[in-house]
């Protein structure tokens, strides 16, 4: 393994480990009585940003299969 996928290993890692961190925010906030509805917003929107993110860099480690 190169030092190129060693550092997109780490970063996906990191990335899925804030996805989660921020899905249970979310779920959290949900539970809330009064729920902060601009806080939310931003949280989701964190969280879509970092499912593209993570699947960029998902589509850089696997190698393309040429059929």
């Amino acid at each position: 393994m190169t030092d190129d996928e060693r550092e997109l290993h780490a970063e996906l890692a990191r990335l899925q480990q804030e996805h989660r961190d921020l899905d249970a925010a979310i779920e959290a906030l949900h539970q809330s009585p009064a729920p902060d509805l601009l806080m939310l917003q931003r949280f989701k929107k964190r969280k879509l940003h970092l499912r593209d993110r993570i699947a960029f860099i998902e589509d850089q480690i696997t190698p393309d299969i040429i059929a």
